[in-house]
């Protein structure tokens, strides 16, 4: 499958970012500013339509505005502000990330604000009442928003610098659009086969033991109710993609890969796949490289299945995600 073919199997509105109003440039911050990032107007923009949310600006804080932090008092998290301890924000932080989740429904990922007391997606600073941070947690407003769409892959910009945690996040993002559509087109047992068929080389390498268990989940299409077969395999889907691939586990893949072609390629060719791979296993070069060969191989000697693979080509070659893993 050529760069032109991911297009053409892709075709389709827009995939719809929800993205912190300020990583776009929005002046919403307490202090008038933003926090504009490169990675996401510079190269995101070109692939995604942005949804920007300021939740501290909707829920009426206004720019500029006191800051506010988390703190925990007794048992609970609250959102208070830094010099006005009356000034609580938790509560409509919260109903606005349950009401966003719901008028969201068609975005297939949202990149968050790192550290935000709103819109911090984890490891954000906890505050004693006397001051001190201790703990950290998740901002209001994502919190109540991932926990109405667990299934949505959510990334906070500053971990998008990791080449690791920014592929990973960019595939869940084209898998989950590929998801939504399959079931907004009509969730059938042949399509449910189809979708998994299509990933199975992306999920061996996520998670071994996933890719088990969902196998035998789509052996039940056709069985029992698609609608409930369907939300169980979406949430194993997710699940499984969220987890980071290694080099062994790519190897694993680039090996099984490998066996479709084997028999095709003289001794020499053969030969060297194994090396690059080998190669790749020790660091030496990225995995773009044996993908790349091993592209070419199958361009000179196609496999239908192969072919069908979205691990040879998870999101559009110009990304250039690969180059750094």
């Amino acid at each position: 499958m050529s760069d032109l073919d991911f297009h053409d199997r892709d075709k389709s509105p827009p995939i719809r970012v929800g993205i912190s109003s300020c990583l776009l440039g929005a002046e919403v911050r307490f202090d008038g500013g933003h926090k504009r990032d490169a990675y996401v107007n510079g190269t995101l923009t070109k692939y995604f339509e942005f949804v920007p949310v300021c939740p501290e600006v909707a829920i009426g804080l206004g720019t500029p505005r006191e800051p506010i932090r988390l703190v925990r008092v007794e048992d609970e998290v609250r959102v208070r502000g830094v010099r006005s301890l009356d000034l609580d924000a938790t509560q409509p932080l919260r109903e606005y990330g349950r009401e966003m989740a719901g008028r969201l429904r068609d975005i297939s990922g949202y990149i968050l604000k790192r550290g935000s007391p709103s819109c911090g997606m984890e490891r954000v600073k906890i505050y004693s009442e006397k001051g001190m941070p201790s703990k950290t947690g998740s901002g209001a407003y994502t919190g109540a928003f991932m926990a109405e769409q667990p299934l949505l892959p959510c990334e906070e910009e500053g971990r998008l610098g990791d080449p690791v945690l920014r592929e990973n996040f960019i595939v869940r993002v084209f898998v989950y659009h590929r998801w939504q559509r399959l079931v907004t087109e009509g969730l059938t047992p042949a399509r449910l086969v189809d979708f998994h068929t299509g990933h199975k080389f992306l999920l061996l390498a996520h998670n071994q033991s996933a890719y088990r268990r969902m196998g035998r989940l789509v052996a039940e299409a056709g069985k029992q109710s698609i609608g409930e077969l369907g939300e169980r395999y979406a949430a194993e889907l997710m699940s499984a993609l969220a987890r980071r691939v290694g080099r062994k586990q790519h190897v694993n893949v680039l090996q099984h890969l490998l066996g479709f072609v084997s028999d095709h390629l003289d001794a020499s060719d053969r030969a060297e796949m194994v090396e690059i791979i080998n190669q790749y296993h020790q660091g030496l070069v990225p995995l773009i490289v044996p993908i790349t060969l091993l592209n070419h191989h199958f361009r000179r000697h196609p496999s239908e299945y192969v072919a069908r693979q979205y691990y040879l080509h998870p999101h559009p070659h110009e990304l250039m995600l690969r180059n750094l893993l």
